[in-house]
């Protein structure tokens, strides 16, 4: 979980009540980023006891709204959600086992790229999503068969 986080002075700080459900729901995506709604809602059950499926995406969806989370949609893969917002990173996706990292922009300030004609839009956000494997399913491929 990230250091000094605090779900209930970021639900205040946006103006959402403090409920268990999303105090649970925010603590779960800090403990784990990147994950997907069927796994938060297991992990609020292990806080909570009982919660439906759909109050967890309720939640999310508030907390998404709120600028509270943020919702990154790999291609082919379920929406996925992280506490690490207000800044422009990017993320690197293992084609195999699905693992999904952060990595900071690398290229100057946000939004890190710059689109060859903007066509007249104000850009303000790049998301870049980089694929390949990550080192353990690299190793795992590197590994003779017996």
């Amino acid at each position: 979980m990230h250091t000094g986080y605090d779900a209930r002075e970021r639900l205040r700080a946006v103006g959402l009540r403090v409920t268990a459900p999303r105090v649970a729901v925010l603590d779960a995506v800090a403990a784990a980023p990147h994950s997907d709604a069927d796994r938060l809602a297991v992990k609020v059950r292990e806080t909570l006891g009982t919660v439906s499926t759909q109050a967890v995406y309720d939640v999310l969806r508030a907390c998404v709204g709120a600028g509270l989370l943020r919702r990154i949609e790999p291609a082919g893969k379920s929406a996925l959600y992280e506490a690490r917002t207000g800044d422009n990173h990017h993320h690197l996706v293992c084609r195999n086992c699905g693992t999904v990292v952060d990595v900071d922009c690398v290229v100057g300030a946000a939004p890190c790229l710059e689109p060859g004609d903007a066509q007249g839009f104000v850009v303000d956000e790049a998301e870049v999503v980089f694929w390949g494997l990550c080192p353990g399913c690299v190793t795992e491929q590197r590994a003779p068969s017996v």
